[in-house]
């Protein structure tokens, strides 16, 4: 949806891009060939199955891009892909670039791109001597023509590779690619399952509502690929996501059968985060965890409750994220009188994020939506009295554990901030109903066992199939 530089919410948007028709073509899938059966939604207890019950699987995890500390996509690769090999089951990870960082058990398998968009030489132009073939010459076309190829040229490559190794896996995992490559992926008989961490069709509505004038042009030609992601997702089969919030957008916006659609919620890393309580926290210290320049991450919303606040109490910001020089959230700091008061820190590891959220008397998730976050469940399993907006997954994800705050709303917001900053008797509260939150529902152990039960499901469903049972059949992707 996790990832080096920590320059956005540890829940960045998916991206993928619409595709030629005939890369649809070479697919061999009717546009009609939308899927109707699925799994129930929301798993409970008595739908996990004790692991190794039928044995250890063979997994094939798919990521197109895999940043290791900031962005959904690289963070829930590295623990599920951990917790996955703790179980017992061979874990491979096929990754496009930037490559994440994975923990001993599993094996990574590198997919290379053309890396056309590397934080050091973003839309770059590759020498002659960098193309191999004709997907590298689909990626820059893309890239010239305003979208972003990266998720279809990864799974033509994924499927690619996968043809000659079909026997050595049991079930391919794709973490939200959703590009037609995928569905060849599944014509080679090998059951695949979707982790949807949120539909980017709520990303370009925020974006495309931000736009002003010509400016729409280019966000709708980048959001194209929206089209393409909903007909993969209604094709592919089993899909799993976040949170029941998430589960209606993909509903809604993708069209996906809701029998396909289950609940399996994501999981903190508490070796990492938790209270501290051999350090003080720093008085007045506020932090939040998000892209700067992404409308949908709330930071224009911060910096004005932030201003309004600075005026009247005596308080630091840090933002993890990366500041874009004369973007739009550098040049709203000089509107604002705030250009040097406000920290933005970004290429921290995990265990320096972990050390920073932690010192903080506040945290704030300021976002117009989220469909799980990340940050959120960060902030509370360190016992940080967190602020959050009232929109998407986040009253799900925090329950009783956070104030709750109109999205967009900088004067309710800056009153919450005031109100924490005050009352230390209220931040002790939210911060012993948030771990206690954290210790019920978000382990990546739960997370992983949870995923194997989908697994197995998907492997029976196709086994069914294949065997010509009405119960268990599935059109052929």
């Amino acid at each position: 949806m996790s990832t080096a530089a920590a320059d956005d919410a540890r829940s960045e948007p998916e991206l993928a891009v619409s595709a030629p028709g005939n890369v649809a073509a070479q697919s061999g899938e009717p546009d009609g060939a939308d899927r109707a059966d699925g799994a129930d939604a929301t798993p409970d207890e008595a739908d996990v199955a004790p692991d190794g019950a039928d044995g250890p699987l063979r997994v094939c995890l798919l990521s197109y891009r895999s940043k290791p500390h900031c962005g959904g996509q690289g963070i829930f690769l590295r623990h599920i892909s951990r917790e996955l090999a703790a179980l017992g089951h061979h874990v491979e990870v096929y990754s496009g670039q930037p490559y994440p960082e994975l923990e001993p058990g599993p094996r990574l398998i590198e997919l290379p791109s053309l890396d056309l968009y590397r934080d050091d030489d973003p839309f770059r132009t590759p020498h002659l001597r960098e193309y191999r073939d004709w997907i590298d010459v689909l990626e820059v076309a893309g890239m010239w023509t305003a979208y972003f190829p990266e998720p279809l040229t990864f799974s033509l490559r994924a499927l690619r590779a996968l043809r000659q190794r079909v026997g050595d896996f049991d079930v391919v995992h794709d973490n939200q690619v959703l590009a037609y490559g995928n569905l060849g992926i599944a014509r080679l008989g090998l059951p695949v399952v979707t982790s949807i961490h949120h539909p980017i069709s709520v990303d370009r509505r925020i974006e495309l509502a931000a736009a002003r004038g010509w400016r729409k042009i280019p966000k709708w030609r980048w959001y194209s690929f929206v089209r393409m992601q909903a007909r993969v997702a209604r094709r592919i089969g089993p899909v799993i996501t976040g949170s029941e919030s998430s589960r209606a957008d993909i509903l809604r916006d993708f069209k996906v059968p809701p029998t396909s659609v289950r609940v399996v919620p994501l999981g903190v890393d508490t070796r990492l985060f938790r209270p501290r309580p051999d350090r003080a926290r720093v008085p007045g210290r506020i932090v939040a965890v998000a892209s700067a320049d992404s409308p949908v991450k709330g930071v224009a919303t911060l910096l004005r409750a932030y201003a309004k606040l600075a005026a009247e109490r005596d308080v630091t910001l840090t933002v993890v994220s990366k500041l874009v020089p004369d973007g739009p959230t550098e040049r709203l700091l000089g509107e604002l009188s705030l250009t040097g008061q406000v920290r933005f820190v970004s290429g921290i590891s995990d265990a320096e994020l972990a050390d920073l959220v932690g010192s903080a008397e506040i945290a704030v998730v300021p976002s117009l939506y989220e469909g799980f976050s990340l940050p959120a469940v960060e902030h509370m399993a360190a016992g940080t009295p967190l602020v959050a907006s009232r929109t998407g997954a986040l009253p799900e994800v925090t329950g009783d554990a956070a104030m709750l705050v109109t999205p967009g709303d900088a004067e309710e917001l800056c009153a919450a901030l005031r109100t924490l900053h005050d009352a230390p008797a209220l931040r002790a509260e939210l911060s012993r109903a948030a771990l206690a939150r954290v210790a019920e529902r978000f382990a990546w152990s739960a997370v992983a066992r949870a995923t194997v039960a989908e697994y197995r499901r998907a492997i029976a469903g196709r086994g069914r199939a294949r065997s010509g049972d009405p119960a268990g059949a599935v059109p052929p992707c």
